[in-house]
């Protein structure tokens, strides 16, 4: 398959948007699709830190969290080569803006995985897992959207609205539009999962 070349080194897609887009199940299935495997930072933050995000936010407070997610950001982007999913207010980061940019520059793709406000807030709920849209989810994750958007406009090579289609529909609009090797068709196959659905209707 032709397409986009890659980069020589380093992940083969970087998977950024907001809570609730999809992130970490599309880019599960976009790395089992193409043959890799996915690091999302947020588990090398709990990792790094011995406990769940959204206690390192009440224990050690949001600049903290940021700190580690930095690190997390700049060692997946040297260290990977498969698929990386960041956080949703990873990019807020200047020097992870730094870092991309000079990823997208070198070949690398930044996939943007854009959600209605509508879907998002179906899947995101009050979760203590994300202690930024505590409260009033539907209201805080607008103004952080509202917020972050330019930045991940700015920052993808790549911008694919998820919508409520099944992941596996996602991942293969991205291997396409990426011109991406597909390793496993029976996993990432758009017309297969379109006849799935039409046969669940008849």
């Amino acid at each position: 398959m032709s397409g986009p070349a890659g980069p020589a080194t380093g992940p083969v897609a970087v998977m950024i948007g907001p809570p609730g887009s999809g992130k970490s199940k599309v880019g599960r299935i976009l790395a089992v699709g193409v043959g890799v495997t996915i690091r999302d930072t947020d588990a090398d933050i709990e990792a790094a830190a011995g406990k769940p995000v959204g206690d390192i936010f009440v224990d050690d407070g949001e600049p903290r969290f940021r700190e580690l997610e930095t690190a997390a950001v700049l060692a997946a982007l040297a260290e990977h080569d498969g698929v990386v999913s960041l956080g949703g207010g990873a990019v807020m980061s200047p020097t992870v803006q730094e870092a991309l940019a000079k990823y997208a520059a070198d070949g690398g793709h930044v996939v943007f995985l854009d959600v209605p406000l509508a879907i998002a807030a179906q899947r995101v709920g009050m979760n203590q897992a994300r202690p930024l849209l505590l409260g009033n989810p539907r209201a805080q994750w607008q103004k952080l959207m509202t917020e972050r958007r330019p930045t991940y406009e700015r920052l993808a090579t790549l911008k694919i609205v998820s919508s409520e289609r099944p992941g596996e529909q996602v991942a293969a609009e991205i291997i396409e539009a990426l011109g991406l090797q597909l390793r496993v068709p029976e996993l990432v196959d758009p017309k297969r999962a379109e006849s799935t659905e039409e046969e669940s209707t008849k």
